[in-house]
């Protein structure tokens, strides 16, 4: 007898359990956070995720694996760098699972994004000071010109030169700056309705052997929250979180999708994942997800039924995905998160 698809603790808004009271949070974890609510969600997606992949970038990749199947059958295929490389992320009909690059990555690409910004910044920071000096000054402007480019060039000069050696060592030598983390960070699947949290320390057991430890619960028992924090500036921005009712599990989703002044990024981030784990609906109909859609049952059913072109992303010509990316902006601007009904109420007892 055939096995189904999704397991038993699949999550479906229609079947959530009955639950024990939540465990009350200390003051420290209610600063500054606001939970959201579950359920009536609204078919959006951050940009981060509905733009990546791009439809042209799906067909550049549908290209790709058709000249490497062709030169695979004619014996002259020569395998990229990095082909096949365990770069511990997966998204498609089962998983969202994310991962980092490792730190030697990270530090490359700050070298080269931190010192072009930098240079750029102290460039117009140099030339301002520059005019306000010569024209405050009674001193003549070559003297004083002749005293200040030594000044600017070394404060101009740094910044460059991180830029212009991150820069050779990403294009030319990528072996010394590539490299996948040690693993994944956490991971949210929709055929079983579980979340998992990666753990590093895992009693010692990673120094020990490698072993790396995972911190498994139903993704009905975490509530998401908008932790807000200021910016250097002292501007309040916002990232969502996700912080399991009973244990201390939690998932800062700031590296997916940058933290954000106004609320509604981190509110479309958590309808997104509430609709990707929700198996009485199909997948959400991202670019992302068309080529995985007719692995998922439920999505399979609903594409045969509303008569779905399975080329709608991929066929998309750049002008109609750019109208795409403006409407879910407004659609995002205007969702409707914080004045809903928590569905989990019916279900659980909350004590904060």
């Amino acid at each position: 007898m055939d096995q189904p698809f999704y397991a038993s603790t699949a999550y479906n808004p229609a079947s959530i359990p009955d639950q024990p009271p939540s465990v009350e949070r200390s003051w420290i974890k209610r600063f500054a956070k606001v939970r959201l609510p579950w359920g009536n969600t609204q078919d959006v997606a951050p940009e981060r995720i509905f733009c990546d992949p791009t439809p042209s970038s799906l067909r550049f990749w549908e290209t790709v694996e058709k000249e490497r199947l062709e030169q695979k059958a004619q014996g002259t295929y020569v395998p990229p760098l990095f082909e096949g490389m365990d770069l511990h992320q997966k998204y498609d009909h089962e998983y969202f699972r994310y991962a980092l690059l490792s730190n030697r990555s990270h530090f490359w690409m700050i070298l080269l994004g931190g010192g072009r910004f930098l240079f750029f910044f102290l460039l117009i920071i140099s030339l301002i000071t520059y005019l306000l000096v010569i024209t405050a000054s009674d001193d003549p402007w070559q003297e004083l010109t002749y005293e200040l480019i030594p000044i600017a060039s070394t404060a101009v000069g740094v910044p460059l030169f991180c830029w212009a050696l991150g820069s050779l060592v990403i294009r030319y030598f990528p072996r010394l700056w590539f490299k996948p983390s040690r693993g994944p960070l956490w991971e949210f699947n929709r055929r079983t309705g579980l979340v998992t949290v990666f753990d590093y320390d895992n009693n010692g057991e990673y120094k020990k052997n490698g072993t790396i430890g995972e911190i498994t619960a139903p993704f009905y028992e975490f509530d998401a929250y908008i932790a807000t924090s200021p910016d250097r500036q002292g501007l309040p921005m916002n990232v969502l979180y996700l912080a399991h009712r009973y244990r201390d599990i939690i998932i800062n989703f700031g590296y997916l999708v940058a933290p954000d002044r106004s609320p509604q990024l981190p509110c479309a981030l958590w309808d997104f994942f509430q609709n990707f784990m929700d198996t009485s609906r199909p997948l959400p109909d991202l670019p992302c997800y068309e080529q995985y859609r007719h692995l998922d049952p439920v999505t399979a059913e609903h594409d045969r039924r509303t008569g779905r072109d399975p080329r709608y992303w991929i066929d998309m010509d750049d002008e109609t995905f750019k109208g795409k990316v403006k409407d879910m902006l407004r659609r995002i601007d205007a969702i409707d998160t914080m004045s809903r009904f928590n569905l989990m109420v019916r279900h659980v007892h909350y004590t904060d």
